[in-house]
């Protein structure tokens, strides 16, 4: 019986000692969540970026994840109010855990990057090889290690298997000219390092499937972006490629609504032998007009213009196209002294131009300037719900002479590499890029498209 007070007594001690902790632990609750920590144990450290989107593409369109934005460039000299690219060899490994929407990606500078490519030459068996510039015996390799830094924010470094997360269940089309199909084996290139796909392509398209995620990469030949006739037409005798500049690749447009995400461009091939038709007559020709007392009325740099318009203001306006639209501007070549087939050379570059280096190319800077002005008109006449971004990589890579094949085209251990005795180079390609290079740079940006536009939920 005397031991029942005590034991009530420890009772209410304990009690009150229970309140006080009670107390103190929703205290520290409150000052200090315990949900981010938590997360941080389980996922990683801050880098770790929600990739929120909303409800309904969640179900219908991209899946939800989380994106640890890795190893990323910073050069400590960059100043926003520049406008020209620069060559710096600073180099800090960062995380980015903000959103960085309102940053110009196209505005940086070539920094050095000693982690080097993401791929290598061997492993990769899709690779042209007129691109495997180390299999073909090319003697200097630094080319691979420099990446971009745009100067208000940081590109990250591609995830492969973050990028097939965020394209799952979907197909990514590369569409136009044979640096197209550069950038798409790029692409090809750097996914195949966590997963082999299967070949599933055939005579109207290549067609690469990632099982794992049900992703679908895919490349249509389209060099013109317009239809093409081979069919004799007015005073255009039969044999001559006929671009009809008002109307877009049948091919393309039918594939077209199939696509969720696709990367067109073009270009080059305006500077071969064809003919231009517009509203059903021949107004120009490019290395072809047999009679001079006729007025040319489009030159071949007027032609790629309304081909850019043409083709865009078709995506924009197919009735069954959603999708996002990626025009990668155009690719500047490199060829110094001559064109590719009259002796021009970019043999013994090592490495970007440094700021202050680049000769303006003025062709180069044209075509640039049409086709930036045919993505401005076919804006205007949108009415469908797709998207259309310019990806504007032009100026930064006029500073990247380096990143050509030139003489190493093949892997002929015969095969001069050297000027003759008339000091004349010999045959090269300083139109498409080395495998690894500076293309891998364009995926790198088509995957930051890609991020940032569904993070921010696709608003048009």
């Amino acid at each position: 019986m005397s031991s029942h007070p005590r034991s009530l007594s420890w009772i209410v001690v304990s009690m009150g000692g229970l309140a006080v902790f009670l107390i103190l632990a929703s205290w520290v609750l409150i000052s200090y969540p315990i949900g981010s920590t938590v997360h941080k144990y389980f996922y990683g450290v801050e880098s770790v970026e929600k990739f929120d989107l909303p409800v309904s593409l969640i179900n219908s369109t991209f899946t939800n994840v989380n994106l640890n934005e890795s190893l990323d460039l910073v050069h400590n000299n960059a100043s926003p109010d520049l406008q020209s690219p620069t060559v710096s060899s600073s180099y800090v490994s960062t995380d980015t855990n903000r959103e960085q929407t309102g940053c110009d990606l196209y505005q940086g500078n070539w920094v050095h990057d000693p982690s080097g490519p993401l791929y290598t030459n061997n492993s990769c068996p899709v690779l042209t090889q007129m691109q495997n510039c180390q299999g073909n015996g090319r003697p200097d390799k630094d080319y691979e290690n420099w990446r971009w830094k745009p100067f208000q924010c940081n590109l990250p470094r591609f995830d492969p298997k973050k990028f097939l997360e965020i394209m799952r269940g979907k197909t990514l089309a590369f569409i136009g000219d044979s640096v197209a199909r550069n950038q798409m084996e790029s692409m090809l290139c750097i996914l195949w390092q966590v997963e082999v796909p299967k070949n599933r392509g055939n005579r109207n398209m290549q067609r690469y499937y990632f099982r794992s995620t049900s992703v679908m990469i895919v490349r249509i030949w389209s060099s013109w972006l317009v239809k093409v006739t081979n069919e004799p037409f007015d005073f255009a005798p039969a044999g001559v490629d006929k671009l009809l500049l008002d109307a877009p690749d049948e091919k393309v447009m039918n594939f077209l609504p199939t696509f969720d995400v696709v990367v067109i461009s073009s270009g080059h091939w305006f500077a071969k032998q064809s003919v231009y038709i517009l509203n059903n007559e021949i107004v120009g020709g490019q290395l072809w007009w047999p009679d001079q007392s006729r007025p040319i009325k489009v030159n071949n740099i007027e032609a790629y213009g309304i081909s850019v318009e043409t083709i865009l203001t078709a995506f924009l306006n197919h009735p069954n196209y959603t999708g996002l639209t990626i025009l990668r501007s155009y690719s500047p070549d490199h060829y110094e002294g001559g064109a590719w087939n009259t002796g021009g050379s970019c043999t013994g570059k090592l490495k970007p131009l440094a700021a202050g280096e680049l000769v303006k190319n003025g062709y180069t800077d044209t075509m640039h300037e049409k086709q930036v002005n045919g993505f401005n008109l076919a804006i205007k006449k949108a009415r469908n719900r797709s998207k259309l971004i310019l990806m504007d990589i032009t100026d930064a890579f006029q500073y990247r002479h380096d990143g050509h094949p030139g003489p190493y085209r093949s892997p002929d251990p015969n095969k001069i590499t050297k000027p003759g005795p008339n000091g004349r180079a010999p045959p090269q390609d300083c139109l498409h890029w080395c495998m690894p290079g500076p293309v891998d740079i364009w995926n790198e940006l088509v995957f930051e498209i890609i991020r940032r536009e569904y993070n921010s939920g696709r608003s048009s």
